[in-house]
């Protein structure tokens, strides 16, 4: 799949807690209750595309993170994720 600079990107982030967040998706308790495991769906934008396979992207807050676009844990934004969540990607 190929990306291109300034498009919108999904990622899914595996997270663990005691109280997991309203916007958590897939949730799983541990074994005795104490913790849940959940996915977290993070809105973020690419910055740059490299050669090599690999794109940096950045979140709301500017954070930059380099990822391997074939993970499929990463997802382009489409017009409806676009449209519903458009506060969430800046």
């Amino acid at each position: 799949m190929r990306f291109k600079v300034g498009e919108f990107v999904i990622v899914a982030k595996s997270k663990r807690s005691t109280h997991p967040s309203p916007q958590a998706k897939h949730i799983h308790p541990a074994q005795h209750g104490e913790t849940y495991s959940y996915i977290i769906e993070k809105f973020w934008k690419v910055v740059q595309v490299f050669d090599n396979g690999t794109m940096e992207i950045e979140t709301r807050r500017g954070k930059r993170h380099r990822v391997d676009m074939d993970t499929p844990l990463l997802r382009k934004a489409g017009f409806w994720d676009r449209l519903m969540y458009r506060h969430r990607f800046f």
